[in-house]
């Protein structure tokens, strides 16, 4: 009966605004995600990235993530480790901290986000003159 009444869905929201810290940590998520969903916390990366899962949501949309809060609106997808990433995207069902087969070698290289579109990018700049000279109007170029 409470089925039929839809009451099932308001004892949902509830819950996503218990586990979310109250109205306000709701309306926050909302701002920050643009979704506020319940879900089990799997695990969180040395970058302050949490993960979560919550099976009753379709596959491919029941593993999410929670950029750290210091990254603020500036959160990409090159912020999640590649181990994290392969859980994220179902190549494998164990999280990186439970997964016995996952070596990490004292030469490989750690996890870099990708700094395009920020001042921190890679601008390359060129040692040879330029072929063409831009004019000027208040130099004494003579116009040829």
């Amino acid at each position: 009966m409470a089925k039929l009444l839809g009451l099932d869905k308001v004892a949902r929201l509830f819950e996503i605004i218990r586990s979310n810290g109250g109205i306000r940590g709701t309306l926050s998520s909302l701002y920050r995600i643009d979704d506020a969903k319940v879900g089990k916390l799997v695990g969180e990366d040395k970058y302050g990235n949490r993960y979560y899962e919550n099976n009753m949501y379709f596959y491919g949309r029941n593993r999410w993530v929670v950029y750290a809060p210091e990254v603020g609106m500036d959160y990409d997808g090159s912020q999640v480790p590649a181990e994290w990433f392969g859980w994220l995207h179902y190549k494998t069902d164990l999280p990186p901290h439970k997964d016995p087969s996952r070596v990490k070698y004292p030469w490989m290289a750690d996890h870099e986000e990708n700094k395009s579109g920020t001042r921190y990018a890679y601008m390359p700049y060129s040692t040879t003159l330029p072929k063409i000279q831009p004019y000027e109007p208040n130099s004494d170029q003579k116009v040829k």
